[in-house]
């Protein structure tokens, strides 16, 4: 891999709504347990990330894409020495049930089977997607995107089952989680809580990890995440966030943001604030670069040497000639 210095873009595009993207480049990056409000579709281009997913560590290297269903609790960190270098996109659900609606015969919630698939492929469809939307390019980018989402569906997709609260245990866990989102700055402690819901510490702590993968304070930290996400979005200032969500201070909000969303508070806000900025006229022109990508239906390698500094295309990255969505290939 090029570069030993680690680099991360977090952003959005305002063309590829309940999307979030990233660019980045991982060599001591240690992702705590955690989880995601969207779906993560990573595609590995070069490297090794190793991902704690559902009591297994999985290992996706360069050609395959690390997927996680929302709320699926998960780690990542680094494989190889020399670290990973990828480009993801994070769906919002109700984008990718849309896409499923559409273009696959999925009956119910729609989400991955499997947490990693072997893909070039769709590894490519995924960084076309980053780099049409660094350049502007919102028709590509948009039809990529579904492209992307249609093909993993189809190659991994499957129905989510539904998560029933129907044991004491599940339903106690379900009042302490109301109970931490209410009193998030400032939460009870693990006695007076399970005090609270007439049950022991042990049996809560337990009941808790069962339901959400993680026991109660690490869950936590993950909210708290999410919350400043938002906040961070509607213009709080990361210290304002940090005190709103009961971190003690930006420093404690800094090192817990970084540690599961990649990229500090105040990087990931003037990224997000960008998009509000004026799109750049695309780097090839759109006309002739969709006629080529509806043409051959896949990744072009037109303008190779304009990649972002983030990532750029993987290498073979040859155009597939396979049709849109198509699992073939």
């Amino acid at each position: 891999m090029a570069g030993s210095e680690e680099l991360a873009r977090h952003w959005r595009y305002p063309e590829l709504p309940g999307v979030d993207l990233l660019w980045a480049r991982y060599i001591r990056k240690n992702f705590v347990r955690h989880t995601h409000e969207n779906f993560v579709i990573a595609a590995i281009a070069d490297g090794v990330e190793v991902f704690h997913h559902r009591g297994a560590d999985q290992y996706a290297g360069a050609g395959a894409l690390a997927l996680v269903n929302p709320d699926t609790p998960h780690t990542g960190r680094a494989g190889v020495p020399e670290g990973w270098r990828y480009g993801a996109v994070y769906p919002a659900p109700e984008v990718v049930a849309g896409i499923a609606a559409e273009t696959t015969a999925i009956r119910g919630t729609p989400g991955f089977v499997s947490p990693v698939l072997d893909d070039p492929y769709t590894v490519r469809l995924v960084h076309q997607v980053l780099r049409a939307a660094e350049e502007g390019n919102a028709l590509a980018a948009d039809t990529l995107l579904r492209v992307a989402v249609t093909r993993l569906l189809r190659l991994n997709g499957g129905p989510v089952p539904r998560r029933e609260v129907r044991t004491a245990g599940s339903r106690i866990a379900a009042r302490a989680r109301a109970v931490l989102e209410e009193r998030m700055a400032d939460p009870p402690t693990l006695e007076r809580l399970a005090t609270e819901l007439s049950t022991s510490p042990f049996a809560l702590l337990r009941a808790f990890r069962d339901v959400y993968g993680m026991p109660p304070h690490a869950w936590l930290t993950d909210a708290r995440v999410r919350r400043a996400r938002r906040l961070l979005d509607e213009g709080t200032t990361p210290a304002e966030a940090a005190l709103v969500v009961g971190f003690t201070d930006q420093p404690h909000l800094n090192r817990h943001f970084a540690r599961i969303v990649g990229v500090p508070p105040g990087a990931y806000q003037r990224e997000r604030k960008n998009v509000q900025d004026p799109s750049p006229p695309p780097l090839v022109p759109s006309d002739v670069w969709m006629n080529r990508q509806l043409s051959r239906t896949g990744v072009s390698t037109a303008g190779r040497n304009r990649t972002s500094p983030w990532s750029g295309t993987p290498s073979g990255s040859e155009s597939p000639s396979d049709c849109p969505g198509s699992p073939s290939g």
